[in-house]
């Protein structure tokens, strides 16, 4: 059921980066936008950010807005989260999802329409000093 696997969440101290990459297994992710969770201990599910296909628009909850970088190598069939000057309020599991919704334009979790057809296992993302 794991469609998706991501990679690279680990340890880091405070004002460090890590890159997380979420890539399909089985399928390519062309016209797919690409959704990034997270879920901090005790706390519920929240939106990161996403991406369109092809990589046109991108959307950035205001609490990673000029810290976070969604991005994808389409020929390459990966999507990346490329998060920089950490703090220890992002740490969390973070998780990326694919949807076909919508097929063209900006690109929202905050949406009934979204049906989010595949999801990564989870990357952990400590930042502690």
């Amino acid at each position: 059921q794991l469609q998706l696997v991501e990679s690279g969440g680990g340890l880091v101290q405070p004002g460090g980066s890590l890159r997380l990459s979420c890539a399909p297994s089985g399928f390519t992710l062309d016209y797919y936008t690409i959704y990034w969770f997270r879920q901090a201990p005790g706390k519920e599910r929240e939106g990161v950010s996403c991406i369109s296909y092809p990589g046109a628009h991108t959307k950035y909850a205001k609490s990673v807005k000029g810290r976070f970088t969604i991005s994808r190598d389409n020929p390459g069939n990966t999507a990346f989260l490329q998060m920089d000057s950490l703090k220890p309020e992002d740490t969390a599991v973070y998780y990326c999802a694919a949807s076909r919704w919508p097929s063209s334009g900006p690109c929202t979790w905050e949406s009934g329409n979204v049906r989010y057809d595949h999801w990564g296992q989870g990357a952990q993302v400590t930042v502690s000093s």
